[in-house]
């Protein structure tokens, strides 16, 4: 006769723990999730997150129930549309299907979010992907959202910009006798390429951004990275022209920075967000110059004013 569910022995309720007492999270890692993430009110794009979920055991039970974490989130979001109400109702399940023995339910969502991004002058356009991971905590009944985002962009250093300025200035100094100058000779001696002598020194760059929201939503992720990107200045390209090159070279001469420059722009960008309760980042600049990169962490200081 072919067994059923009800007749296999019931190890977590029928067993005792050795030393029962509450632990904080308890569940699974790294389950793969195909899923849609809204980009527009009208358009969404397909991902696949990579999730982590977790419950408090909060009794004397010797564990938690872990196939019904995986078959919550099947059912709940695997091929849907995610959203803040959609996670929200999956923590509200997994509780529920945990029984008595749980009263908080955590899940984190990492995954790569690809957005359309045009070029600066041009008419093309390509893809840039964002890692992104939203965290979503149900403790004591009050959701909490974290989100973590991370930021590549380019950065030029202020000081090797006036060191290369200044050997130029020096061979104009040189090339050229008396006190004025011809300006085509000028023109003609600043485009030839035998005396390009030195060039600034820059680097791909990284923001790693935590927020924690304020409010029952989530942010419009698109829009809060392109917010981001600008103020910073130097956000990395996708198709590139030679007219889109030549104006990103322009943007990067603009913003020449230390990271600790791009570290105060976001500073001052992230306390502007009204609906981030709390902040965190670290700034790195993957030095050309050196082996080493150049770093800046910071938190939101409590008594900050936007």
């Amino acid at each position: 006769m072919k067994n059923t569910q009800n007749s296999f022995p019931d190890i977590i309720n029928s067993t005792a723990p050795i030393k029962p007492h509450q632990l904080n999270w308890v569940g699974m890692e790294n389950i793969a999730v195909p899923m849609s993430f809204p980009i527009s009110s009208s358009e969404a794009v397909g991902i696949t997150a990579s999730a982590n979920i977790f419950v408090s055991l909060d009794t004397g039970a010797k564990g938690i129930h872990m196939s019904r974490l995986y078959l919550d989130i099947q059912k709940r979001l695997a091929n849907k549309l995610v959203s803040y109400d959609v996670v929200c109702g999956l923590l509200e399940s997994v509780l529920i299907g945990q029984g008595s023995s749980s009263k908080n339910a955590r899940i984190d969502l990492s995954f790569e979010l690809p957005i359309n991004r045009p070029a600066l002058l041009s008419e093309n356009q390509g893809y840039q992907v964002y890692e992104i991971k939203i965290s979503q905590e149900l403790v004591e009944s009050s959701q909490t959202t974290t989100i973590d985002i991370t930021i590549p962009y380019s950065s030029t250093c202020p000081c090797s910009a006036s060191l290369a300025r200044q050997l130029i200035a020096n061979k104009i100094d040189m090339s050229f006798a008396g006190n004025e100058l011809n300006k085509t000779e000028l023109m003609q001696w600043l485009t030839d390429s035998n005396n390009d002598l030195a060039t600034p020194h820059n680097q791909r760059s990284y923001a790693y951004i935590q927020v924690i929201i304020a409010k029952p939503m989530w942010p419009h992720l698109p829009t809060l990275i392109a917010n981001i990107e600008n103020s910073i200045g130097t956000p990395v390209q996708t198709a590139v022209k030679r007219e889109d090159e030549q104006a990103f070279a322009k943007l990067n001469g603009k913003n020449l920075m230390f990271c600790e420059d791009a570290a105060r722009k976001l500073d001052v960008f992230l306390r502007g967000l009204e609906y981030v309760n709390d902040y965190q980042f670290k700034v790195e600049h993957q030095e050309s110059l050196h082996a080493h990169n150049a770093v800046v962490i910071h938190k939101k200081q409590k008594n900050s004013v936007a």
